[in-house]
């Protein structure tokens, strides 16, 4: 279903699906089994325009929407769903955040190199007893004059192992509790900075997935986003737009499985029949069919949303938790229709299930999606005890 494209969008899609099978198809295998990050393919998406859609075109972008943006993590994510996550990490995480809310001088200084690929961004807020819980954050950052001192460490940061530039979120005043969060641009080159271990995951592999630490990392009050004590306006501004977003990862690895057991039922032959004549196979596919087509229509109706009313939030978190949980069935049954080559590593569909999962986990757990959609639906005074108030962790797996 093309659900409305424009002409424009039409081109990038198929402009954006050329690029994939030229640079990604080749290597997504070789990403999974080795865990490893091609970073020159990453940069040749940066030069065919890839990594910053939604970036005015001064600054290298496309001067695009998110449908644009969703549009090509889609298109990735059909053959590589862990390149897919680093991308949209680095786009969306990171380079529409800075778009955003970063000041002129921060926009030219950072985002032309994002932009092209020759930089990698990424979001640091999660921490190891901060996850969707995120505004419990306890990285420090303490001001002298004009310049913060950041002391903490961050857990699960998608990117963080090769990323250059990061947006990292501190305490400047933690007796204020969520109202006492800032936001800081921080360099991986800045002393006091590392990495101090890359994650081995289930899934998403070839996607880096660090543990970081920062001891008394230095920063300018220039490198600040925003005015002190207000991350999580910072923070909040960004988390309904990455869930409608990142639901684009999901759909894309409906439509591969769906794609791919079309034509296996079609070619394989059990009992003197094409398997597609079984009803118990049609049925698998229809319900992939039906589960991919109303995950598409709830992408479009949030990425309508956030532009519209961004402080809304059930239609992004009911868009991610719907399309992620139907692409883990759909990969798991696309895996069952295939029997036991679906099973074997020769096909790509085991790894599909295994990166499936990340998506009900990352950007705020399908729990605390619900929590968030059913809180809207009934309004002041059903908060719960511990409302989530950043919603999950961005920059999660």
């Amino acid at each position: 279903m093309e659900l409305g494209l424009s002409a424009d969008e039409l081109a990038l899609r198929d402009a954006a699906r050329q690029t994939v099978q030229r640079e990604v198809a080749p290597i997504a295998d070789r990403m999974d089994r080795e865990d490893w990050f091609p970073r020159d393919v990453f940069g040749r998406l940066g030069e065919q325009g890839l990594l910053a859609p939604t970036l005015p075109t001064e600054l290298g972008g496309l001067g695009l929407g998110y449908a644009a943006q969703a549009l090509i993590l889609e298109e990735i994510a059909r053959v590589s769903p862990a390149l897919a996550l680093s991308v949209g990490a680095h786009s969306n995480l990171f380079a529409d955040n800075i778009g955003r809310n970063g000041t002129p001088a921060q926009r030219r200084r950072v985002l032309p190199a994002i932009a092209a690929g020759r930089a990698i961004g990424a979001l640091a807020l999660t921490e190891p007893d901060a996850g969707s819980d995120a505004v419990s954050i306890r990285t420090r950052a303490e001001r002298r004059g004009e310049r913060y001192t950041l002391n903490g460490s961050k857990q699960f940061i998608t990117n963080g192992p090769v990323a250059s530039d990061l947006l990292v979120y501190a305490k400047t005043a933690p007796e204020r509790g969520a109202r006492g969060i800032t936001a800081f641009l921080v360099r991986s080159d800045a002393a006091g900075f590392s990495v101090s271990r890359s994650l081995d995951k289930m899934g998403m592999r070839g996607s880096p997935t660090g543990e970081l630490a920062l001891r008394n990392v230095e920063v300018s009050a220039d490198d600040r986003l925003g005015a002190e004590n207000e991350g999580v306006r910072v923070m909040m501004s960004g988390l309904n737009v990455e869930r409608a977003v990142l639901a684009a990862i999901p759909i894309g690895i409906m439509e591969e499985c769906l794609a791919r057991s079309v034509t296996y039922a079609r070619q394989r032959s059990q009992f003197g029949q094409p398997i597609g004549r079984f009803e118990l196979i049609q049925a698998k596919l229809a319900d992939l069919y039906t589960e991919l087509t109303a995950s598409r229509l709830l992408l479009r109706a949030a990425l309508e949303e956030v532009v519209r009313a961004p402080e809304r939030r059930a239609a992004a978190a009911a868009a991610l938790t719907y399309a992620s949980e139907a692409s883990t069935r759909g990969a798991l049954q696309a895996v069952q229709i295939h029997g036991g080559y679906g099973y074997m590593r020769d096909l790509p569909l085991e790894r599909l299930a295994r990166d499936a999962k990340l998506l009900e986990i990352g950007a705020g757990t399908s729990e605390i999606r619900r929590l968030l959609v059913a809180r809207e639906l009934l309004g002041p005074g059903f908060e719960g005890d511990a409302p989530p108030a950043a919603g999950g962790a961005p920059g999660a797996p």
